[in-house]
C-alpha cells in the first residue's frame, strides 16, 4: 500500500505513535509519506519506503495569521496525486481531520476517491476539540472520516460523550517498539546520575500544566526523605521554570536534574528505577507504556487511560489526581524494598509486551484493507 501519514512531528504522543507506525509500516514494505511542516523527530533513520513532504505556508501581508490548513490540504493533493496514494491517515483531530477532508473533496473532483482514517489521540478531543471555537469543524470531520480510531477506551467514551458522532470508534490502543525499549543499563550513566548508588525517579513530559510537574516535584521530595534518591527531568514546555523554582525553593537542586528534551529514552530508561506520572489527564500515557517496556515501575494518576496500562498493584501504583501522599507512599513502599521493586519492573515488562508494534500494526493493516475494499467496491 501507498500510506499518507499527517501528523504533528513534535514529542508528542501522537506524533511520536504516527512516526513510529509509519516506519513499522515500511518495514512491512508499505510505501510511507510523511506530510508535516517539519521532519518528525523520530524520523531520523533512512528507510529506503519513507517519504517526507513539507508543508509550506506562504506569508502575504494580507494575512494575520498564516493560512496552515489550507496549505496542508494543497500539500495533501499534491502528494496524493503525484505519488497514487491509496489512503490518507490522520492523527489528531486539529486541523489534520478538516484538511484531509478538504484534500478528499478537491481529489473527488477530479474523479479520484481516497479514504481518510483519522486517529484521535486525546487533547484534540479533550481540550482544543470542546472549545467552541472548533467544535463543529471538529464534529463535521470526525464524521465525514471514513474510519475513525481513538488510543484508549477512555478517549472513544469522552468522544462520544463531548461530540455528536454518528460513527463507530475503533479502538487501537497505542503501543510501543519493546525491543527497542530492552536495553541494558549504561553502568557509567548511572554512576553519573547516582554516584552513590541512589534510586533514579524519572519524569517525561511536554511541561504543559495538564502535566503537574509541580506534583513530581512534591512527590520527590517525600520520596527523597526516606530514599536516597536522584530525580531526572526530561522534556522541556512552559511549566519547566515553574519545577526549576521549586526545586530551588525546596533544597533539593543537588537531587533533581533537568535534561531538557532527548530522543534517546530508551538509553535513560534503562538506568531508571521508577517512572512518575501525575497528569491531570492522559488519553492513555505513551510515555508510561515506554516505561513499562524498559521495565520500570509507573506510579500515576488514575486519570483518563492510565488505568488501562498501568495495572493497580501490578506494574505500579495509582493515586487520585493532586493526591501526593498517597503516590508518595506508594513509590517509598517500592524503592525500599528491592524485592518488591524487582518484581513490579519484572511485572511492567510482561504487562508491556501485550502494546508490542508487531501485535498492533496488522490491526492498522486490517483497517486500511477494509477501507481500500469499500472504495473499491
Amino acid at each position: 500500500m501507498r500510506i499518507g501519514i499527517v501528523c504533528y512531528p513534535t514529542f508528542g504522543g501522537s506524533g511520536v505513535l504516527a512516526t513510529e507506525l509509519g516506519k513499522a509500516l515500511a518495514d512491512k514494505g508499505h510505501q510511507v509519506h510523511f506530510i508535516t511542516y517539519q521532519q518528525p523527530v523520530r524520523l531520523s533513520e533512512f528507510n529506503a519506503n519513507i517519504y517526507y513532504h513539507e508543508v509550506l505556508v506562504p506569508t502575504y501581508p494580507l494575512f494575520d495569521y498564516p493560512p496552515y490548513e489550507t496549505a496542508l490540504a494543497s500539500t495533501m493533493v499534491d502528494v496524493i496525486v503525484n505519488n497514487n496514494l491509496d489512503l490518507l491517515h490522520v492523527h489528531y483531530a486539529v486541523p489534520h481531520a478538516s484538511a484531509g477532508y478538504m484534500a478528499k473533496m478537491i481529489l473527488a473532483k477530479q474523479g479520484k476517491h481516497i479514504p481518510v482514517i483519522t486517529t484521535l489521540h486525546g487533547t484534540d478531543i479533550t481540550l482544543v476539540g470542546k472549545d467552541k471555537t472548533f467544535a463543529p469543524v471538529v464534529t463535521f470531520s470526525i464524521n465525514e472520516s471514513d474510519a475513525i480510531t481513538a488510543v484508549s477506551e477512555n478517549l472513544r467514551d469522552e468522544t462520544y460523550k463531548n461530540f455528536v458522532v454518528e460513527k463507530e470508534i475503533q479502538v487501537i490502543q497505542n503501543f510501543v517498539d519493546f525491543k527497542r525499549f530492552r536495553k541494558k543499563p549504561i553502568d557509567a550513566f548511572r554512576r553519573v546520575i547516582a554516584p552513590n548508588g541512589e534510586k533514579i525517579v524519572m519524569h517525561a513530559s511536554n511541561f504543559r500544566k495538564i502535566k503537574r510537574v509541580g506534583d513530581v516535584v512534591k512527590i520527590f521530595e517525600k520520596i527523597s526523605k526516606k530514599v536516597p534518591s536522584k530525580l531526572l527531568f526530561v522534556g522541556d514546555g512552559p511549566e519547566r521554570a515553574m519545577a526549576e523554582g521549586m526545586c530551588r525553593d525546596l533544597g533539593l537542586c543537588d537531587d533533581m536534574r533537568f535534561v531538557g528534551r532527548q530522543e534517546q529514552m530508551e538509553d535513560i530508561l534503562a538506568i531508571s528505577d521508577l517512572f512518575l506520572l501525575t497528569s491531570e489527564y492522559e488519553s492513555f500515557g505513551l510515555a508510561a507504556l515506554e516505561a513499562m517496556a524498559a521495565g520500570v515501575p509507573v506510579i500515576s494518576t488514575n486519570a483518563g487511560g492510565l488505568p488501562e496500562i498501568n495495572v493497580e498493584g501490578v506494574t505500579g501504583f495509582l493515586g487520585n489526581i493532586g493526591d501526593i501522599d498517597t503516590m508518595s507512599e506508594a513509590a517509598i513502599k517500592l524503592l525500599s524494598n528491592p524485592h518488591l521493586l524487582q518484581q513490579f519492573k519484572t511485572n511492567a515488562v510482561n504487562h508491556a509486551e501485550k502494546f508490542d508494534i508487531d501485535n498492533v500494526v496488522p490491526i492498522y493493516e486490517e483497517l486500511y484493507m477494509k477501507q481500500l475494499e469499500a472504495i473499491n467496491n
